[in-house]
């Protein structure tokens, strides 16, 4: 389990922090590295989810790796 990243050391399922993430993002309607980066750490991330936030980042821009 995971802590949760509003700093009051609640524990949440594993993967939720992933969905909050994918949430937030899309209720910000930002889907770029720094709006990666910020949710990665707002939801306590691991390297692996927001690697693939970031490839999905990049997905919806169009970009190339």
């Amino acid at each position: 389990m995971s802590s949760a990243g509003t700093g009051r050391g609640k524990l949440i399922p594993a993967g939720e922090g992933f969905r909050r993430a994918l949430r937030w993002l899309s209720d910000e309607r930002r889907h770029d590295p720094t709006a990666v980066e910020e949710a990665s750490v707002r939801f306590n991330l691991s390297p692996m989810e927001e690697e693939f936030l970031l490839a999905e980042a990049r997905r919806l821009r169009g970009e190339k790796r």
